[in-house]
């Protein structure tokens, strides 16, 4: 991780001098993928418009997330800040429709995404993703057009215990390093590791030992279980992590 923080911001930089936007437009959750990408956008010296999006937001969540964005605020001069509260709007959408729990999590980032674009639309921004590749890569662990809509993926090619280390190095709060990872869109406080049934650190030896050549003779009961917990995650996700099928006239 020596220069992996340097060379991410070099590449944000490098990125946008080459668009036409002006700014970065991140969904600030109070977890720490999104903690770690603001900062990261924030060193860059260019304009960061941290946005929160509450929708029946658990509160330790909201308040972490707060307490990031003044953190960020104090520290550098180029981060601007909105809270725009989506509850009402979310009420309406999912009044008018039948639907269930799975149905409610991912309209709440759905509606998210839409937000962030309108407000980097405005601000002439990219909006950024805060997926590491356990979740973009592995998993798939996030909402099809909704926190995976996004214009750029500055972490995308980092671990969750990578993520986890640089964001120390930058000096995230430590209340968002600390915190056990939740995406924040269901009612209760259920975190990742309870909707995946494994841990990350867990999902990254799976990883590895997928990509590996030199196999285990006799694995863990365990390990064997988190094999086919994350193989199942990938199958059923391949959708999301997979270019959309286009049919070819002249095959």
């Amino acid at each position: 991780m020596n220069n992996i923080e340097d060379n991410i911001i070099r590449w944000l930089r490098e990125y946008i001098n080459n668009s036409n936007a002006k700014s970065f437009v991140i969904g600030i959750s109070g977890g720490i993928d999104s903690a770690l990408t603001s900062t990261l956008c924030a060193r860059t010296g260019i304009k960061t418009i941290l946005v929160s999006l509450p929708i029946y937001q658990n509160r330790s969540h909201l308040e972490r997330a707060n307490k990031h964005i003044n953190d960020l605020k104090n520290k550098y001069g180029n981060v601007e800040s909105l809270e725009v509260d989506l509850t009402k709007t979310f009420d309406v959408f999912s009044s008018n429709l039948k639907s269930n729990e799975l149905a409610n999590a991912n309209s709440r980032s759905r509606l998210r995404m839409t937000m962030l674009y309108h407000i980097a639309t405005i601000h002439k921004g990219l909006v950024v993703g805060t997926g590491n590749k356990v979740e973009d890569f592995g998993v798939g662990f996030y909402t099809k057009y909704g926190d995976g809509g996004v214009d750029i993926s500055p972490i995308a090619d980092l671990l969750k215990s990578e993520v986890r280390e640089l964001a120390k190095k930058v000096s995230v709060i430590p209340e968002i390093i600390e915190a056990k990872p939740s995406d924040g869109l269901w009612d209760d406080d259920r975190s990742d590791e309870d909707q995946i049934g494994a841990s990350y650190n867990e999902l990254e030896w799976a990883m590895s030992y997928l990509d590996s050549d030199a196999k285990e003779d006799d694995l863990s009961d365990r390990k064997k279980e988190v094999l086919k917990i994350y193989l199942e995650f990938n199958k059923k996700n391949r959708h999301k992590m997979n270019p959309i099928p286009v049919f070819k006239k002249n095959i």
